[in-house]
């Protein structure tokens, strides 16, 4: 940006089930960015959209967003943002919109020939009726992060059949379960800062391994086949640029070893606004390439950009 960023105010909170996440968060880049310098100003978001925009007088020269989900990561709060032509971080109206929606990011991944798992749409009333792909499968709503909502249905699961009648989303990504481990790529502007391994404590990286302390253990860089790294490095890129990202951005992937390495990576999503908590994965990865927290949420301030 060419004009000088004194004042920052950092959007953080927001309504959905991942707004604990996005206070702590936020509270980390805040905490950041005033030791860096920064005129900061946070902004606890809720559903009141005049109450942000009054707390958005006088204009910032920049906006953090670090909202997590629904109206926050979608590009609802991106859209607002424009309209008060105000720099914001991470990706825009349009790459965050298709990032959120399941479906569309799918359709624009198989487009750019990226690997994905064999899946389809189901509705509420074909997940209740029974399985509409061969188990083990996942089932995802379609707008959810942080695996909120996410079941896995193995082959000998008897409980499903009961819980997919209370099943409370009304569309669902139904995706073939890909076995093995869980790789996930973060992207910084037009490059790959590295690939880690997650290992959960439980057999599934849900919303508590992925914020509890303990809840599982980043083996940064991935120990895989130096092929498949380089596989997966690329594949993160690929799909930040497919979506029109900008900013910093952080693929999930499976990496399937089962039958030995170098293994099949497959593409699960991308997250436009990757978690900046203390046990979240793009500051480790990019600790690991040299780049301490305050340099990266500086970083992320000094390339806000606005679309208009």
């Amino acid at each position: 940006m060419s004009r000088t960023i004194r004042s920052v105010a950092v959007l953080m909170g927001g309504w959905t089930a991942e707004r604990e996440v996005s206070l702590v968060s936020g509270r980390e880049c805040a905490k950041a960015l005033a030791a860096l310098g920064y005129d900061v100003r946070s902004i606890d978001v809720t559903r009141d959209l005049a109450a942000m925009v009054r707390a958005l007088t006088p204009a910032p020269d920049v906006v953090f967003n670090a909202l997590h989900g629904r109206g926050g990561e979608d590009g609802t709060v991106q859209g607002v943002l424009e309209f008060l032509r105000v720099p914001y971080t991470h990706s825009g109206v349009l790459a965050s919109a298709v990032a959120m929606d399941k479906p569309t990011a799918r359709s624009v991944f198989a487009a750019a020939g990226l690997p994905l798992a064999e899946g389809r749409i189901a509705t509420r009333d074909e997940i209740a009726a029974g399985d509409v792909l061969p188990r083990p499968y996942v089932v995802k709503p379609v707008n959810e992060g942080s695996s909120v909502g996410v079941r896995i249905v193995q082959r000998t699961d008897n409980s499903w059949a009961a819980e997919a009648k209370e099943w409370r989303y009304e569309r669902a990504l139904v995706e073939r379960y890909v076995p093995g481990r869980e790789i996930t790529v973060a992207v910084m502007g037009d490059r790959a800062l590295g690939a880690l391994e997650i290992r959960p404590a439980k057999d599934f990286y849900d919303y508590d391994a992925k914020y509890a302390p303990g809840g599982s253990e980043h083996l940064m860089p991935a120990p895989i086949h130096r092929r498949a790294y380089d596989e997966a490095l690329a594949i993160g890129v690929a799909a930040h640029r497919a979506l029109g990202c900008r900013g910093v951005s952080r693929a999930d992937l499976r990496y399937d070893d089962t039958a030995g390495e170098p293994g099949k990576l497959v593409l699960l999503e991308v997250n436009t606004q990757p978690g900046m908590t203390p046990t979240s994965l793009v500051p480790d990865i990019a600790r690991h390439a040299g780049i301490e927290f305050p340099a990266l949420v500086r970083w992320m301030v000094e390339n806000a950009a606005c679309d208009f």
